[in-house]
């Protein structure tokens, strides 16, 4: 039998990485103070430094690595849903639409959102983002359906590219038209590439 305190304790630990990774998705990192996502999460705030003695900036880094991890399985949800190239991609771009509208066109993918806030003094939660983006493009490119392996990577970076202008674009215009107009060009693309790939 699990020890109450223990369990509690990861329970509110679990908590707050939720509640900073939907902080930073409304408003990047200077959305997720220590005292907003106490409120949020409801934990005690003595526990922020128990679990997070660097503070924001480690509790930042592990939220947006706990992030990534969630956005691989919604990346590979997205594969899933093509048979072809282009209908893979156009799957992705599908359910990254229907996320925006889920979260009422206030939420933006949480890694981008916090480029916006980086500075100097913030490398580290880079280096966490870099590796985020870099996992997500390698993720894509393996799935995509290419034969030519570089050229797969490259598209797939495309992919993300359009993925996080979309997602700022949806939020401004209050709409996910952003993402399926950019599922159906990237598509299009993608089937191009896959036919010239077989011919050759």
């Amino acid at each position: 039998m699990a020890d109450p305190i223990s369990s509690k304790g990861i329970d509110s630990r679990a908590r707050m990485i939720d509640a900073a990774i939907l902080l930073m998705r409304h408003g990047g990192l200077s959305a997720a103070g220590i005292n907003e996502i106490v409120k949020a999460s409801g934990a005690p705030k003595g526990s922020v430094y128990h679990f997070f003695p660097q503070g924001k900036t480690q509790l930042a880094r592990e939220a947006l690595a706990e992030y990534s991890q969630r956005l691989l399985a919604v990346f590979e949800q997205g594969l899933r849903g093509g048979r072809t190239p282009g209908g893979k991609v156009r799957s992705v771009f599908r359910l990254f639409a229907q996320r925006l509208e889920d979260g009422e066109f206030r939420q933006s993918c949480a890694a981008g959102a916090v480029c916006l806030d980086l500075g100097p003094d913030l490398e580290t939660v880079r280096e966490v983002i870099a590796t985020a983006f870099s996992a997500w493009i390698e993720l894509l490119a393996g799935g995509i359906g290419f034969e030519d392996r570089r050229r797969a990577r490259s598209f797939a970076g495309l992919m993300l590219t359009a993925i996080e202008g979309a997602g700022i674009l949806g939020r401004a215009e209050h709409s996910s038209r952003s993402f399926i107009e950019a599922g159906q060009w990237l598509g299009e693309l993608a089937d191009r590439e896959a036919s010239r790939g077989a011919a050759g």
